[in-house]
């Protein structure tokens, strides 16, 4: 017999991968309701003609969790959709996920369709029963004008939906251009998702960081060091590639989980990324923890400045930055082209290493 969410949860508690939280606790019963459903309904056709003779089982309603930063909504979406033992589900960053819609309805204007987000919105239909998303936030008049269309037909089609976000339905796309056409849309939310804050008092990734070293010097522990930060922010995830579409490409963060990133320098600054990248990585997470910055000069000099790009991109999403670097901010750069407009990456990276930086945003 196999365990529930909520002796999953325990399980990790006692571990001592997780700290027990009552807020948290209280959300498990109604992910285990839909784990239920879903094993049993892990499909939309029953048979190999059940499409033609009869509608497809719909679900219960889906779930919607909101609340603070560092809450544990990633955390508890991800052990219920690891957990939920079915083979068409989808779980995606809501950002990623726009750029590719945005993406594919590019591709299916050039077929010439009258209406393009109709065949984009069955591709991930029919190899989706679940699909979740890591923060739906909507700033963007494009993706309020498709998201509505595509969750209606998404709904009508029997997918199951699990979303976190930090804000309530009513608070997305907020003051937006045009918001009274984006309406509908957190009616249909309220409507098809049970709507449900996380209450946690708790900011577990600030709790985790305030007073702990965030910068460190070459030494034969930093590694482990590192990979203990991530075991405490994750719950010991093994953590996944995180893809971001951007601009047609895919730019990948190597490995991902709870909202946290890690990386090497050389994994995003030996590639030619630019200011779009890396606005969609600050966008995608909350933590990145980045190793290996090596001491830059005029000798990798492309990868300097792709560094500073990177470092103002976290500094304004309030990207908490955990890394280990060959030199104190101030001695990265010494010499070469480039060293002084680095003074003001060296004073933002000593400032992201105080306690409370990031706090209230």
């Amino acid at each position: 017999m196999r365990d529930t969410l909520s002796q999953i949860y325990q399980a990790r508690v006692d571990a001592g991968s997780l700290q027990a939280d009552p807020a948290q606790g209280a959300v498990l019963p109604a992910l285990e309701s839909l784990r239920t459903w879903l094993e049993a309904n892990p499909t939309r056709k029953a048979g190999l003609f059940a499409g033609l003779f009869a509608r497809p089982a719909m679900p219960p309603k889906g779930l919607y969790l909101w609340g603070g930063v560092g809450r544990g909504k990633s955390m508890l979406m991800d052990l219920f959709y690891e957990a939920t033992d079915i083979p068409s589900k989808r779980r995606v960053h809501f950002h990623a996920f726009m750029q590719d819609i945005h993406r594919a309805i590019h591709v299916a204007r050039k077929t010439g369709v009258d209406d393009p987000i109709l065949p984009v919105a069955e591709d991930v239909i029919k190899d989706t029963r679940l699909l979740c998303f890591d923060e739906m936030q909507i700033t963007d008049i494009t993706d309020a004008m498709i998201v509505g269309r595509l969750f209606e037909r998404f709904f009508a089609a029997g997918i199951v939906i699990v979303t976190t976000s930090n804000r309530p339905p009513e608070d997305l796309y907020n003051e937006g251009l045009n918001r009274a056409l984006f309406l509908p849309f957190i009616a249909m939310l309220r409507d098809r998702l049970e709507v449900t804050e996380l209450l946690s008092p708790n900011d577990y990734r600030q709790h985790r960081l305030a007073g702990a070293k965030v910068y460190f010097l070459p030494s034969a522990g930093v590694k482990n060091l590192l990979s203990g930060i991530w075991n405490d922010l994750t719950g010991g995830a093994a953590g996944r590639v995180l893809s971001l579409p951007v601009n047609g490409r895919q730019v990948e963060v190597p490995c991902f989980a709870n909202g946290v990133g890690r990386a090497s320098f050389w994994d995003l600054c030996a590639k030619p990324l630019g200011p779009g990248d890396f606005l969609a990585i600050a966008a995608a997470l909350r933590v990145l923890i980045l190793e290996d910055i090596p001491q830059l000069s005029a000798s990798n000099y492309n990868e300097a400045k792709r560094f500073v790009i990177l470092i103002d991109a976290l500094y304004e999403g309030k990207v908490r930055l955990i890394c280990s670097a060959a030199d104190e901010p101030e001695r990265l750069y010494l010499e070469g082209s480039g060293s002084f407009e680095f003074e003001r990456t060296a004073s933002r990276l000593r400032e992201m290493q105080s306690a409370d930086w990031g706090k209230g945003d």
